[in-house]
């Protein structure tokens, strides 16, 4: 239970970011450009969970990698 708790909250973080950053891909249709986009990704916390669970996921498999 204590290995799969950090990479379960690691998926569910990817998730969610990488929900928001799909549904926020209709600004383009509205007539945003690619940068403008960008840069309303960066601004956004829940899109911001996507980097953060990358950046989980990659620490566990690293660590799990180190312990074998």
């Amino acid at each position: 239970m204590n290995k799969i708790f950090p990479l379960l909250i690691s998926i569910v973080l990817t998730s969610i970011g990488l929900l928001f950053t799909l549904i926020y891909l209709n600004l383009l249709t509205m007539g945003y450009t690619f940068w403008d986009y960008v840069y309303f990704i960066i601004r956004r916390i829940e899109c911001d969970f996507l980097f953060i669970g990358i950046f989980l996921f990659l620490i566990l498999i690293r660590k799990r990698a180190k312990t074998k």
